[in-house]
């Protein structure tokens, strides 16, 4: 008799563990733990997905007459970890041997390598082979390279699974085509209806849960509008190939007040957790391409995402850690702001992006990285607080995605392994791929001063600062050139205004 532990991303029939399970005598555990959601404080509306998913899936497996144990936050006896409910389990049923699928966090896997000694029983770990890329593959790509460029491990993932290849040759002759998707946003787009669909009885029995175990965490709960279940999951994904892929390509950079959704997929809650597999979701936008469906920039962006970054950052984090966890290049160590729990700011752009993230879980990459993360890389906010920050608040982050994005990408702390250069940018980025800043309490064409956008004087502040580290940097050349030119009076009024903004900070005024 076998033990199959399934974790709450691995959501998903055709996962490793489950392989050749014996319906029969084997028995799959599936167990919502304090340990889990707590660890970070995790969104509420994360915590009510993830746990309705959970109940769905093991309900989808009971009626394929699996032998499963689930196990409810609020059941009686719930000792409140992985590692518990696993002891329990042996210790209630006659169980030879224990087999999970490889976890996506570091911190679990080696919890997970200690279990055999502490059990006294045979415990099997198997890969995870829902993604493309196997850590091997990965690290054998990436054991003769100084820099891991995604672009290249990208072309290499598209040959072997032969997506949008002609022979050895891309369609369109070229690899990618993201010169054509950072269209700024115009007036009169018509942004489709993300999904929505009623919670259930089990969901909501979850919402009650939440609301009620978990009132001091971060985010609205309601209203609660995520596909729990693969079939569910399955219709947002032909949403989207039907309703907005087609502008997914040009305006996957732009920002709208009041649109957190725009013309992005929102299934990589479901991808994350196994009710979508990655190869299937490639295959089915493939197809819309062949069809006449979707023009070829925006399926290939589509397609870079998924077959290309997101196995990259998968690989970049398995390859690098557990040092990467406390990489910190450009010795950043302010606090958080308050404001980032809050959304109490008169800086508009994040105000709405925080605000969305708190009501929705999600924001989209751009969010994400040019807005929410360059002002936390300008203003040198400590890495450990902004991973807490990342993982905690939206419902598709775990760390195997998490810390890359913000060690290398949003940060630059690992001084330039995963990025070429700092994602550093002033108000003007902002102004040119968004609306925000006609709303904005701040001056966007102002430089300096009370009035002027804080991004603009930070970006140059940014580099004062950290001159010493990035000057040097090949892409950065042209920029420390400017910064030479610069006049004094502007030099000098740039350090008065970053100072007094990064006081207030510090003090966590509103700002």
């Amino acid at each position: 008799m076998t033990l199959r532990l399934i974790l709450g991303d691995q959501l998903s029939e055709t996962i490793s563990s489950l392989r050749d399970v014996d319906k029969l005598n084997d028995n799959i555990l599936i167990c919502e733990v304090k340990s889990e959601a707590t660890y970070v404080k995790h969104h509420k509306k994360k915590i009510a997905f993830l746990f309705s998913a959970m109940r769905h899936f093991s309900k989808f497996l009971e009626g394929l007459n699996y032998n499963l144990t689930y196990i409810k936050y609020d059941d009686s006896g719930n000792s409140g970890s992985l590692y518990g409910e696993v002891k329990r389990a042996i210790l209630t049923n006659n169980h030879e041997k224990i087999v999970i699928t490889k976890p996506n966090e570091f911190r679990l896997y080696l919890e997970m390598l200690e279990w055999e000694n502490k059990l006294n029983i045979p415990v099997e770990i198997r890969d995870d082979d829902r993604f493309l890329c196997s850590t091997d593959e990965f690290n054998t790509w990436a054991s003769d390279r100084k820099q891991l460029r995604m672009e290249y491990f990208y072309r290499n993932m598209r040959r072997k699974y032969d997506i949008l290849m002609e022979g050895d040759e891309p369609i369109g002759g070229q690899w990618n085509f993201d010169s054509e998707n950072r269209k700024p946003p115009k007036n009169g787009l018509d942004v489709p209806k993300s999904y929505s669909t009623q919670p259930d009885k089990i969901t909501m029995e979850v919402i009650n849960l939440v609301e009620k175990s978990f009132n001091d965490h971060f985010g609205d709960l309601k209203p609660f509008n995520f596909a729990v279940t693969r079939q569910q999951a399955l219709v947002v994904l032909d949403e989207f190939i039907d309703k907005r892929l087609s502008m997914f390509g040009d305006f996957q950079d732009a920002m709208i007040e009041g649109e957190p959704w725009m013309f992005h997929s929102h299934i990589s809650f479901y991808l994350n957790c196994g009710l979508l597999t990655p190869l299937e979701c490639i295959k089915a936008v493939e197809r819309a391409y062949y069809d006449n469906r979707a023009p070829l920039n925006a399926v290939e962006g589509f397609i870079r995402q998924v077959l290309g970054w997101r196995e990259y950052i998968r690989g970049v984090y398995w390859y690098k850690m557990p040092t990467y966890k406390s990489e910190n290049f450009l010795e950043a160590h302010r606090k958080l702001p308050e404001f980032y729990w809050t959304g109490q700011t008169d800086m508009n752009c994040l105000k709405q992006c925080i605000n969305e993230t708190k009501e929705n879980s999600y924001a989209h990459h751009i969010q994400r990285l040019m807005v929410l993360g360059n002002f936390v890389l300008l203003a040198g906010i400590n890495p450990d607080d902004v991973h807490e920050w990342y993982l905690s608040v939206y419902s598709d982050a775990y760390e195997w995605v998490e810390l890359p994005n913000v060690t290398g990408m949003i940060l630059y702390a690992d001084g330039g392994i995963l990025a070429s250069k700092p994602y550093a940018a002033s108000g003007a980025y902002i102004n040119r791929m968004s609306n925000y800043c006609k709303n904005c309490h701040y001056k966007v064409s102002s430089k300096t001063g009370e009035d002027a956008c804080p991004f603009n004087y930070l970006y140059w502040d940014f580099l004062i600062r950290n001159e010493t580290k990035l000057r040097n940097n090949p892409r950065m050349g042209l920029i420390y050139r400017n910064l030479d030119k610069m006049k004094l009076d502007k030099y000098e009024a740039i350090k008065s205004d970053s100072n007094i903004f990064l006081k207030h900070i510090d003090k966590n005024e509103k700002i």
